[in-house]
C-alpha cells in the first residue's frame, strides 16, 4: 500500500508548505496538497547546484544504474499509479498501464544509450607541435552536461510526460538534476512517481538535491523556478500561451538560458486525390478514431484535414461524419481543459466561410466530436482557422486544386507532425508537397496517422514554432538528451583534469 504525503519533495525530505491547494479528480476523493512557494524553489535549486557538484562527474555506469532502479521503482508501484492516476485523470485503466510501459521504458532505453557512449560525440585533434608556422596544439572535445534542469509536468500524459517522463529521464541521463513542477491536475500520481525516483536515488547513493518535485503554487512559483540562476535549462510541455510566457522570462533573465517547449499543433493530414479515391472510406474511419482518441487530448492529435474538392471527397466527409456519431461523450484531464475545448469549439462555429457538419453535446468534464468543413480559399485568409482546438474536433479543408493544396502547406506555422495519403499515382504531387511540409514539420508521415509516438533513437518530437520553441531539438527518443549538453573543448589539458569520458582509459 502507498501512503500519500501531500508534500513537497525537496533535497530528499518531504516538505509540507502553508499553503495548500485540493485536488479535483475526474472521480474519487479529492486530496489535499502542500502548495508550492518561492522558499522551496530556491532550496531545490540550491540542493541541485550542490548535487551537480557529484552528479556532474558521475560515470554513465552509475547514472544508467538510477535510471534503471527508478524504472524499477515505477514498477514496483504500478497498481497504486493506476489507481490514482484514473481518479485524477479520468483515463482508463489500459492507457495508464500502457503509458506507464512507454516512461519506464524511456528510463532503461536512455540507461542503454548513455552505457554505449555514442551520445557524447567525442573529437580529438593530436597536438602537432613540429607544425609551421605555428604548432597546433591537442584538441579533445565532449558533450557535458549543463547543470540544474526545471521540468514542468504535462496535463495529457501524467507519466510519460511529467514527473519521470521523457525531459526528466533525459537530463538525468545527460548527468543534469532535476527540479520538477508537478502539474495539479494529478498530484497524487506525481508524488508517487517522485517516491519512485527518490528511493531509487537513495539505493543508488545518489545526492537528494538531484530531483526535487514542487507541487502546486501560485504562476509566481513557476516564474521564479525559470528565474532562477542556478537553473540553466527548462523543458515544458502545455499551452501555448503558457509556454510562450515561460519562454520569454528564460529570453529575459541577466543570462538567457534556453527554453525546450513543445506548445501547440494541429498535425494536418493531407489526401491526394487517388488515394482518396480509392480508400477514403478506409482514410476516414482511421482519421476518425485518430481523432477522437483519448478525448483528443493527444499533442499529435491530427485536427486538420486537407483535400480536393469533388466526389471523393463528399464521399470521406460523410464516412468521417458517420464513424464520428456514434462516439460518445469522453471525460476530459480537467475542467479547465474541457471549458476550453468549448470555447475552441465555438470560435470555430462562428467563423466566415465554415460550415458545421458534425454537432453534438457535451458539458462539465465532458467532451464530444466536432466535425467542421470549409473552403481552401478561406483557410487561406483567416490564419485563425490554424489554431489548435485540443479535443475531438476536426476541420476539413477543401481546395480546388493541386496549387491551392501547396498554398494550404505553405500558410501552415510549425507543426509536430504532417501526414500525407497517397497512393503511386499521387508521387508526382506528393513530390512537390514533401519538399514544402520538411520545412514545417518535424516527423513526416505516409499513409498513417500521427497519434502515437514511437520511442526510438530516430524519432523525432518536435518541429518549427509554434510547435515548439526549439526547432533543433526533440522531446521524444534518444536525441533529446542533447537538449541538456554543451559541447566543451580540452585544450593542452593534463590528462588527470579531463572528465572521465575524455581519460585514455574511457571505455
Amino acid at each position: 500500500m502507498v501512503e500519500l504525503t501531500g508534500k513537497h519533495l525537496i533535497a530528499g525530505e518531504w516538505v509540507d508548505g502553508a499553503e495548500g491547494f485540493q485536488s479535483a479528480p475526474a472521480h474519487g476523493p479529492a486530496r489535499r496538497f502542500a502548495g508550492g512557494a518561492v522558499d522551496h524553489v530556491e532550496a531545490a535549486c540550491t540542493a541541485a547546484e550542490d548535487a551537480f557538484a557529484v552528479f556532474g562527474s558521475s560515470t554513465r555506469a552509475e547514472r544508467a544504474a538510477l535510471l534503471d532502479a527508478i524504472a524499477a521503482e515505477i514498477e514496483a508501484r504500478g497498481d497504486a499509479i493506476t489507481e490514482i492516476g484514473t481518479q485524477e485523470t479520468g483515463l482508463p485503466e489500459a492507457r495508464l498501464q500502457g503509458e506507464r510501459g512507454r516512461t519506464v521504458g524511456q528510463l532503461r532505453m536512455f540507461a542503454r544509450h548513455i552505457e554505449k557512449g555514442d551520445y557524447l560525440d567525442r573529437r580529438h585533434d593530436a597536438a602537432q607541435p613540429e607544425r609551421q608556422p605555428l604548432p597546433k596544439p591537442d584538441l579533445k572535445m565532449v558533450q557535458r552536461p549543463t547543470g540544474p534542469v526545471a521540468v514542468f509536468g504535462a496535463s495529457n500524459f501524467p507519466l510519460a510526460f511529467s514527473v519521470a517522463g521523457g525531459d526528466t529521464a533525459s537530463a538525468l541521463a545527460a548527468g543534469c538534476p532535476v527540479v520538477a513542477r508537478g502539474h495539479p491536475a494529478h498530484p497524487g500520481t506525481g508524488e508517487i512517481v517522485a517516491q519512485a525516483i527518490h528511493a531509487a536515488v537513495e539505493k543508488t547513493g545518489m545526492p537528494g538535491g538531484v530531483f526535487s518535485l514542487i507541487q502546486g503554487g501560485e504562476h509566481a512559483v513557476g516564474q521564479a523556478l525559470v528565474r532562477h540562476p542556478l537553473i540553466r535549462a527548462v523543458g515544458f510541455t502545455g499551452s501555448l500561451a503558457g509556454g510562450r510566457a515561460l519562454y520569454d522570462l528564460c529570453a529575459q533573465r541577466p543570462d538567457p538560458i534556453p527554453f525546450f517547449g513543445e506548445l501547440g499543433s494541429v498535425n494536418p493530414m493531407f489526401l491526394l486525390p487517388a488515394a482518396l479515391e480509392a480508400r477514403g472510406g478506409d482514410i476516414a474511419g482511421g482519421w476518425a478514431g485518430s481523432l477522437t482518441q483519448g478525448a483528443g487530448q493527444f499533442c499529435t492529435n491530427p485536427g486538420i484535414c486537407v483535400m480536393m474538392e469533388g466526389s471523393a471527397g463528399d464521399a470521406f466527409v460523410e464516412a468521417a461524419t458517420a464513424t464520428l456519431e456514434p462516439v460518445g461523450a469522453q471525460t476530459m484531464l480537467t475542467d479547465g481543459i474541457a471549458n476550453a475545448f468549448r470555447a475552441g469549439r465555438d470560435r470555430v462555429a462562428a467563423t466566415s466561410g465554415v460550415r458545421q457538419v458534425l454537432t453534438s453535446t457535451c458539458d462539465r468534464r465532458n467532451a464530444t466530436p466536432y466535425l467542421f468543413a470549409t473552403s481552401g480559399r478561406q483557410w487561406l485568409a483567416d490564419e485563425t482557422l490554424g489554431e489548435e482546438v485540443f479535443g475531438p474536433l476536426g476541420l476539413i479543408v477543401r481546395v480546388t486544386d493541386a496549387k491551392e493544396m501547396i498554398a494550404v502547406a505553405r500558410s501552415l506555422r510549425g507543426q509536430l507532425t504532417c501526414t500525407v495519403h497517397m497512393d503511386e499515382a499521387d508521387t508526382e504531387l506528393a513530390g512537390r508537397l514533401i519538399p514544402v511540409l520538411e520545412r514545417k514539420a518535424g516527423r513526416l508521415i505516409a499513409n498513417g496517422f500521427p497519434t502515437g509516438v514511437e520511442v526510438s533513437d530516430a524519432m523525432v518530437h518536435g518541429g518549427p514554432y509554434p510547435a515548439t520553441t526549439n526547432f533543433g531539438h526533440t522531446s521524444v527518443g534518444t536525441l533529446a538528451i542533447r537538449r541538456w549538453l554543451r559541447p566543451v573543448c580540452f585544450q593542452n589539458m593534463p590528462e588527470p583534469l579531463l572528465p572521465g569520458d575524455l581519460r585514455a582509459d574511457a571505455d
